[in-house]
């Protein structure tokens, strides 16, 4: 399977009152890796701040399936679950594991290219398009039709 992942370390500060990882960390980690394989591939901070772009969140929704305790090693993933044709728009998956690869939870995201000069959202340039058109896929991955215009960056 095609995926980027990175092993978590999980602080104190993560946990809840019932000794489980509280669900904000879930998205705190959904964006370490996500950013984390953005930057491997390229798409680093200061570059994206030279396009003057950046990623925007539309919906992101976790579904809890066990528990994460404090002593249990886990790992996250992020794969691209299906994009249009220009990258302008995407949706991202994050699968957390522990260290049996049982599965704990799952993050879905809907995400696209926003101007950050005139605050509008964008569709990224070739080189973007190529980068994140290289980026792990799901088994789902599927092309999307372009909803409504948006102006090239």
């Amino acid at each position: 399977m095609n995926k980027f992942q990175l092993p978590i370390q999980i602080r104190w500060s993560d946990m809840d009152q019932n000794r489980h990882l509280r669900h904000t960390a879930y998205y705190d980690y959904g964006a370490m890796v996500r950013i984390a394989c953005f930057s491997e591939r390229g798409l680093t901070n200061g570059r994206l701040e030279e396009l003057g772009i950046g990623p925007i969140l539309f919906r992101e929704e976790a579904i809890f399936r066990r528990e994460i305790r404090f002593e249990d090693a886990i790992s996250v993933d992020v794969q691209v679950t299906k994009a249009t044709h220009d990258f302008a728009r995407w949706s991202l998956c994050h699968r957390f594991y522990k260290a049996d690869e049982s599965p704990c939870a799952v993050i879905n995201l809907d995400g696209a290219w926003i101007d950050l000069r005139i605050r509008k959202l964008t569709i990224p340039n070739k080189d973007v398009q190529s980068i994140f058109a290289g980026f792990p896929r799901d088994d789902s991955f599927r092309w999307e039709e372009s909803r409504s215009p948006i102006t090239p960056a």
